[in-house]
């Protein structure tokens, strides 16, 4: 017989396969921070209980949709090929919908919780053993490419596929790896954290009309302060307090804002807010055990 030569294969890898379970606010945040980062969408499956919204997520992003009304096992068909599973429905239906897929899930598929108050542990009681978990405290602004994400993964995730998940959501915004036992204190600060920026952008938009100026105008400068802020904000070596001295002359009209502000104790306000929201938090943990 002749030399046999091996040839190296041209098969391409296996792509990833994404499943989102429920598309709400949040999960269509992740998802579509995903795809602005530049993932297929051919490779995406999505979930809704209804056809109200799914005929502009599949014009919008391009991805599979597939409707609970008319195909009752759709979260399961999704599921079934899928590599990572995002479960986007309400805290009280994550446990549910675990059990609606553990006998269909890969057994490497890691299964992704981007819903507050919802433990590893809770998650892995309603599935397989040894499938891989990940919790996760994403927000908003992931919309727009500016989010942050929290992840905690469980026992079994590999070191790889935790990168994986890191890398498909750092094209749409910062994301930090904690212990569980911190994501409270993140739904607190980052999770619920967009609503505190936009209070703050209704009480200045308030307050300058209260000072004379015309609503529309009080609001088109307070958003647009807001926002450019933010950008300022997004450099990673930005410094809050530098910024803020920044702007903050001596004796000048910042300075007597802020003075005011301080009198009122509003850095005390918001950390008792965060306190209630993490506090909330660990309430929801224990209603749903």
């Amino acid at each position: 017989m002749g030399d046999m030569t091996s040839v190296p294969s041209t098969s391409a890898p296996a792509r990833t396969k994404l499943a989102f379970l429920g598309t709400g606010s949040m999960n269509g945040a992740v998802l579509r921070g995903i795809i602005a980062s530049g993932y297929d969408p051919a490779d995406i499956t999505a979930t809704l209980r209804s056809d109200t919204r799914a005929e502009a997520l599949r014009s919008e992003t391009g991805v599979t949709v597939l409707i609970g009304a008319d195909e009752p096992d759709a979260n399961s068909h999704a599921a079934r090929e899928a590599d990572i599973v995002f479960l986007g429905v309400k805290p009280v239906g994550i446990t549910t919908l675990c059990d609606e897929i553990k006998d269909v899930l890969k057994p490497d598929a890691v299964v992704v919780s981007v819903a507050a108050a919802i433990t590893i542990e809770m998650m892995a009681g309603h599935l397989a053993p040894g499938q891989p978990v990940v919790r996760s405290m994403p927000n908003t602004p992931l919309k727009v490419g500016a989010g942050a994400v929290a992840l905690s993964a469980g026992e079994t995730v590999t070191a790889d596929a935790l990168a994986q998940i890191v890398k498909l959501l750092s094209g749409s915004g910062v994301v930090h790896v904690v212990p569980e036992s911190q994501q409270d204190a993140v739904s607190a600060v980052s999770g619920s954290g967009p609503a505190y920026a936009f209070y703050l952008a209704e009480a200045m938009a308030a307050a300058g009309i209260k000072l004379g100026l015309d609503a529309a105008l009080a609001t088109d400068l307070a958003r647009a302060t807001v926002a450019g802020a933010g950008k300022m904000l997004s450099d990673p070596q930005a410094d809050p307090s530098a910024l803020r001295l920044g702007v903050s002359s001596p004796n000048g009209t910042t300075v007597a804002a802020l003075a005011t502000f301080d009198a009122e104790d509003m850095s005390g306000i918001i950390a008792r807010g965060a306190a209630a929201a993490a506090a909330r938090a660990a309430q929801i943990t224990e209603e749903l055990t």
